[in-house]
């Protein structure tokens, strides 16, 4: 048998051990080229080029032995013993539901037994009459929360490093499919269901590898305000509390909500249009269109189209709850009030409620249409609506 099998044979298992995680993880230059077919084959197949490794390292060993080859058998021990270690590091310490586990207690209360401060970002979902909220600081630790609303069952997903927050429902073929985090592709968290071992992402609910490859999950309307604008809107929801096994863990995202969150992956930029500054993304048809921030928060209303409809988007007066509406060229453009508590449409000089109700005016009682409009990195709209 050749001198050179054993180090390279190390070498092949070290780089396969290495680039499972590497491909798959925030590290320096992993997050940019299109790898997921590569970490995805690695993650499939490692236990059988371990298996595979450990037979050929055994029968190497037996030889030196028999040879009374010590040095060569010590030196071929203390390789084996590093890559242990290194396995032992990468699947113990690095993997992604290792790093961000999930919640062990997932417990609600009411606005009046409530402890998270009300000036916290939620998401908000309502189904079938039941309101709950989900403190954004808390699921962008666990990147995802399961549970049950009106009688659906839905699955509460967030990625700090997209400001990225969707809702699914997790049934698929008729399967509820079980998910852990698995990853990031291209900054954005990825999930790994435990049925067929597809990995899917957290931005579109879309498979992007395994045997579902190219079925995406059912998305469920869900909303992003802080939670007193939330309870304003629904009193009777019910809001999830901080499991007190991740108190420090949720610490650390303390800042979280406003950009000023020391780290690089997660701080806001407050320069427009760059990887780091905010936007609202909304989709229409399957055509996306993203809002600066900056430019909403000065302007207030934004009345533009995205293909042939057409939108309007606004924020209300705490600069951080916001909406989108579609409209239509009878009521022409909108205006917000001074106040910031209505806005006026041109045509009939109406008067609209920031829920998009016509509330005085000779369109009194007309609703205008919601669309589901999301706040996110612009570095995710790019990659994943753009």
């Amino acid at each position: 048998m050749k001198k050179w099998w054993l180090p390279v044979v190390l070498l092949l298992m070290f780089t396969s051990e290495i680039l499972r995680i590497y491909f798959i993880m925030p590290f320096p230059g992993s997050q940019n080229d299109n790898t997921l077919a590569i970490a995805y084959f690695f993650s499939r197949n490692i236990w059988w080029l371990r298996i595979l490794f450990y037979i050929f390292v055994i029968y190497q060993m037996g030889r030196f032995i028999k040879q009374q080859r010590w040095v060569k058998l010590g030196i071929n021990l203390l390789l084996l013993g590093i890559y242990a270690v290194i396995t032992y590091y990468l699947n113990f310490k690095l993997n992604a539901d290792e790093m961000f586990q999930q919640a062990q207690q997932v417990v609600f209360e009411n606005a009046t037994n409530n402890k998270v401060s009300q000036g916290k970002l939620i998401i908000g979902v309502e189904i079938n009459g039941e309101a709950k909220a989900y403190p954004i600081e808390i699921i962008a630790y666990h990147h995802q929360v399961r549970d049950v609303i009106g009688g659906m069952e839905i699955m509460v997903t967030y990625c700090s490093v997209c400001r990225s927050g969707r809702v699914f429902n997790p049934i698929v073929n008729g399967s509820n499919l079980q998910f852990k985090l698995v990853g990031m592709d291209h900054f954005n968290a990825m999930f790994e269901d435990t049925e067929t071992n597809s990995w899917w992402r957290q931005s579109t609910g879309e498979s992007i590898a395994g045997p579902l490859k190219g079925k995406t999950l059912s998305e469920i309307t869900s909303m992003q305000m802080p939670l007193k604008r939330w309870l304003e809107l629904h009193p009777e929801s019910t809001i999830m509390q901080a499991d007190n096994s991740f108190l420090k863990e949720y610490e650390a995202l303390s800042g979280y909500d406003d950009g000023t969150i020391n780290s690089d992956l997660e701080h806001r930029d407050t320069q427009p249009w760059q990887a780091k500054s905010w936007v609202v993304s909304v989709e229409l048809n399957n055509v996306a269109k993203a809002f600066d921030w900056e430019m909403l928060t000065t302007q207030r209303l934004i009345n533009d189209t995205i293909g042939d409809k057409i939108i309007i988007v606004l924020i209300e007066n705490d600069l951080q709850s916001f909406r989108a509406f579609e409209s239509s060229k009878a009521f022409g453009s909108f205006k917000m009030d001074t106040s910031g508590m209505f806005f006026t449409d041109q045509v009939s000089q109406s008067k609209w409620n920031l829920n998009g109700q016509c509330t005085e005016g000779s369109l009194i009682g007309t609703k205008l249409k919601s669309i589901p409009a999301y706040q996110e990195f612009y570095h995710a709209f790019e990659e994943f609506r753009k």
